[in-house]
């Protein structure tokens, strides 16, 4: 549980293609039956390919649960793939449930701020094959790059190991 009483901060991590959005548009549907949701997807978040998972990312995630547990909202700047920078914001307002999903969503900051976390294991060949198959196979040497790279995170922050559920998609 977040700070105040009835806020619930969830996190969805796991590498690439293991089912995070789904998962979260599953929570969400559900909980929106009788409270206020928001889904938070760190695609919106990566500062493109290069930097996706660097100290920007931790830095947006520290504001973001801070201002969540404080009961406030916040704005979040939206990160353009198609231009490949930061052209927008979005006012996130204070709801029950606050759903962050995507790699790195779960990492250390994420979780001393309370969140209850989950973490989707995938195999990284099926993994690479749903990713392409949902964004287009002219993005394969970025996502080959990507799994490197969240592999990597994934090592240093111990995200798996600190989840508090696993499921295998």
């Amino acid at each position: 549980m977040a700070g105040s009483v009835g806020m619930t901060l969830l996190a969805i991590d796991g590498p690439a293609g293991a089912g995070k959005t789904t998962l979260a548009a599953k929570l969400e549907s559900e909980y929106s039956l009788h409270s206020t949701v928001k889904v938070i997807h760190m695609d919106d978040l990566y500062n493109g390919w290069e930097d996706g998972l660097g100290q920007s990312l931790t830095d947006t995630l520290e504001k973001i649960t801070s201002a969540y547990r404080a009961g406030k909202e916040f704005t979040i700047d939206l990160f353009n793939w198609h231009l490949m920078k930061f052209d927008r914001q979005e006012v996130i307002a204070v709801t029950d449930y606050l759903i962050l999903e995507g790699v790195g969503a779960a990492q250390e900051v994420v979780r001393k701020a309370g969140a209850t976390t989950y973490w989707l294991d995938i195999d990284a060949d099926t993994g690479l094959k749903r990713v392409l198959a949902r964004d287009g196979a002219q993005i394969e040497k970025e996502m080959r790059q990507w799994q490197i790279k969240q592999s990597t995170h994934f090592a240093a922050d111990k995200t798996r190991e600190n989840c508090e559920f696993k499921l295998t998609s």
